[in-house]
């Protein structure tokens, strides 16, 4: 499974349907959560998605999208957390996070270790990668990747025991690529059992951002694009003027980079709570477009169905 929970989608302040910037990620049992604003933590508990996280990645230090871990921290200290937490950050990491995560008199009695990320950071992470990438705000800021690896093709049970090979370790070695030989002497290649490698899937998260080159190229060809739509196209001047996009910007950007779908979050106080006309203005650009709630989860599936 890999799907993603809202738990704010708004810009700047909070508002009675939206609270500001925060993601949990949800990966096969894992949670990671990219960003962690004001009452992210109320957020996690109203929508079920858990403290089991270890890692937690800004995009950059505006207020909206940090003030939440002190608290979040806070409340771990609390409930006797002694596991790690790793938060990951661009440029000032040691410096910002520190003191975010120092606040207060209380001390935390498990390890916060801060890790400073650059452009072009890839992070290895078993069967899947997180990459940093450049963004353009007002600030030090990035977006980031979780690029699962390419899968191993389908392995045929059928054509096996059809072929006479047992249940068990054998198929196992034929499906990681190796040929084998029975009992009775023949050998048996991995090709005659295994298809093609499969595509992982790709999740990218732009943070705040205008409309930027490595974006799209991070984004290209992703089962997933997260992309602020901070306005309409009526508040372009504005967009440019705070280093945020419009909607119809943020579909053009999924045009171009080829993405399946495109969710649009980081919506200004000034539209409604479904913001039909950033909706429809993005839509007559990229039909494959929803705009995030606060609790909304998106499910992420593989391109080929398994």
């Amino acid at each position: 499974m890999l799907s993603v929970t809202f738990l704010g989608t708004g810009a700047a302040t909070p508002t009675v349907d939206r609270n500001v910037s925060g993601l949990a990620v949800q990966r096969e049992g894992e949670t990671i959560l990219f960003d962690c604003g004001e009452g992210s933590q109320r957020q996690m508990m109203r929508y079920g998605t858990g403290f089991s996280f270890t890692d937690i990645f800004f995009t950059h230090y505006h207020a909206d999208h940090v003030l939440g871990v002190t608290g979040l921290l806070r409340t771990m200290g609390l409930q006797d957390r002694t596991a790690p937490v790793v938060l990951y950050g661009p440029r000032g990491a040691g410096r910002i996070l520190g003191l975010m995560a120092s606040l207060g008199v209380e001390r935390n009695q498990f390890p916060v270790e801060i890790v400073e990320l650059k452009v072009g950071d890839r992070l290895a992470r078993g069967d899947y990668d997180i990459v940093v990438f450049e963004t353009e705000h007002r600030a030090d800021t990035v977006g980031y990747a979780l690029a699962e690896h390419t899968r191993l093709g389908r392995f045929n049970p059928d054509r096996a025991r059809d072929l006479g090979i047992p249940e068990g370790p054998l198929w196992g070695r034929l499906h990681k690529g190796e040929t084998v030989v029975l009992e009775d002497g023949r050998s048996v290649r991995p090709a005659d059992l295994v298809g093609a490698p499969r595509h992982g899937r790709t999740l990218v998260y732009s943070g705040d951002t205008r409309p930027h080159l490595s974006l799209i190229e991070a984004a290209r060809n992703a089962d997933l694009l997260i992309h602020e739509a901070t306005f309409g196209t009526e508040e372009l001047e504005r967009a440019r003027e705070t280093g945020h996009s419009t909607a119809s910007e943020a579909a053009r950007v999924a045009l171009e980079a080829g993405v399946r779908r495109l969710v649009l979050t980081h919506i200004s106080p000034r539209y409604t709570r479904d913001a039909p006309e950033l909706l429809a203005e993005a839509r007559a650009i990229f039909p494959e477009t929803i705009i995030a709630r606060d609790g909304m989860t998106v499910e992420i599936p593989f391109a080929d169905a398994d």
